[in-house]
């Protein structure tokens, strides 16, 4: 354990201050030339929207499809657990 958060510490260290201007993660373009979506969607979720929640802009807007596939897995995966706790109830008794 004492390795691990030695190795944890040693890589944070290394990590680039958040609040520095000059971070890659605050460019407009990326090292590949291609535009970041996340500056687009910081700076525009309310004029695109009309809404003053930011996430519920970028999950229910931007990413709405790639939301929707995530909420049918989680109540696919509900709805089977239910039925295979149903059927052994039903075989204990």
């Amino acid at each position: 354990m004492i390795l691990f958060a030695g190795v944890l510490i040693y890589a944070a260290s290394d990590l680039p201050y958040r609040g520095d201007p000059g971070n890659e993660m605050h460019a407009d373009e990326s090292i590949t030339g291609t535009t970041v979506m996340g500056n687009y969607m910081i700076r525009n979720a309310y004029r695109d929207a009309q809404t003053p929640n930011m996430v519920t802009v970028v999950l229910g807007d931007y990413r709405s499809i790639d939301t929707f596939g995530e909420q049918v897995v989680v109540y696919t995966a509900g709805l089977i657990t239910i039925l295979i706790l149903r059927n052994r109830r039903r075989e204990l008794l």
